[in-house]
């Protein structure tokens, strides 16, 4: 996994301007501080787009998809069958996700990375709402193998960053879908940070006191395996699964890009985890949109020093969080772009 590298971040801080875009800010005819977290996103957002008027423009929600072989062992409360079926419910309208991102304006494509369907027919029509990407039919099972060889996770990087290059905007929103793939967060998350796995695991998709208890045994036993396994994309292929490697080149094309990477849940903040471990310069570029009901995912926050928008009690994954959220990020850009200062308005500030 050395035959390609991945595009260099540059560190985007720039004190001087960050001083001008807070004293913007500050002289907004308001209390000083008194919106709270929204002038930290108004400020962040400022600054990865480089400018005291931002204004999100054609905003992308990519949900990727991709099928896990560790299923088998009886980690999720639901077949893997539900993969190709929440796709199809994605690209016919009808999951939250999708819901949500119609009723923003913004833009929704499934992207194919890994799954155990074929979604085209045999002259590979293309599909409205649905990008090619797939690697192969499904990871390995990791308690066995690692989960995608290392070319197979390189093609899955270069696919994701190959799709961002192609679409407009200067927002990348996260999503995923992929049953089992909150065991591969689980294990990127312990592995990572060296947290048990008890730690680091919770329901997923509904799974009871004993499934987890089963879950949790099986995940320890694939650590084992992987035992010698620490440098990230070597987690990440021993453990993840295609969706998660080709948000990764999504996620750091972005970045590259100086777009706004907007962060769902557990499973895209395991991502952003081991993104974080190639290039820290990442995190500039993300806003966290909620915390998850996942039981690892407030740990992932705390290690990344993250504070997100929303804490709902979320655990739907899908990208439906930051489709949720993504009306807080249009109204920071507004109020640091629009509100009037003191001195336009003719108000005084000594009595603000």
């Amino acid at each position: 996994m050395t035959t390609f590298s991945l595009p260099t971040l540059q560190d985007i801080s720039n004190p001087a301007f960050t001083a001008k875009l807070q004293h913007k800010i500050d002289n907004k005819t308001k209390p000083l501080g008194s919106l709270g977290q929204l002038e930290g996103l108004a400020l962040q957002l400022g600054q990865i787009l480089g400018t005291e008027s931002p204004q999100l423009a054609q905003p992308q929600m990519l949900v990727f998809a991709g099928d896990h072989g560790l299923t088998a062992r009886g980690v999720s409360a639901f077949p893997s069958d539900v993969t190709w079926q929440m796709v199809e419910n994605f690209i016919a309208g009808g999951a939250c996700v999708s819901v949500l991102a119609k009723a923003n304006n913004i833009a929704l494509n499934v992207v194919d990375c890994g799954v155990n369907h074929e979604f085209l027919d045999a002259a590979k029509t293309p599909r409205a709402g649905l990008l090619n990407a797939k690697v192969a039919n499904g990871t390995a099972d990791s308690s066995a193998a690692a989960a995608m060889t290392a070319a197979q996770c390189q093609q899955a990087i270069e696919n994701g960053m190959a799709i961002v290059k192609n679409l407009p905007g200067n927002a990348i929103l996260l999503g995923e879908m992929g049953i089992g793939n909150t065991s591969a967060a689980s294990l990127i998350l312990s592995r990572l940070q060296g947290l048990d796995i008890a730690d680091c695991t919770g329901a997923g998709t509904g799974l009871d006191g004993a499934g987890i208890d089963r879950k949790t045994a099986v995940l320890r036993e694939v650590l084992a395996f992987h035992a010698g396994v620490t440098a990230p994309l070597h987690v990440l292929a021993a453990f993840g699964g295609f969706e998660m490697a080709t948000m990764l080149g999504a996620v750091c094309q972005a970045a590259a890009e100086r777009r706004v990477i907007v962060v769902d849940g557990f499973i895209t903040t395991a991502v952003i985890l081991v993104a974080n471990a190639l290039q820290p310069a990442v995190l500039q570029r993300c806003v966290f949109t909620h915390r998850s009901g996942e039981r690892g995912h407030g740990l992932m926050l705390e290690e990344l020093n993250a504070k997100p928008l929303l804490d709902m009690g979320l655990r739907l994954g899908e990208g439906s969080g930051a489709a949720l959220a993504w009306p807080l990020l249009v109204a920071a850009c507004i109020v640091l772009r629009d509100m009037a200062s003191f001195e336009s308005a003719g108000v005084d500030e000594k009595l603000a």
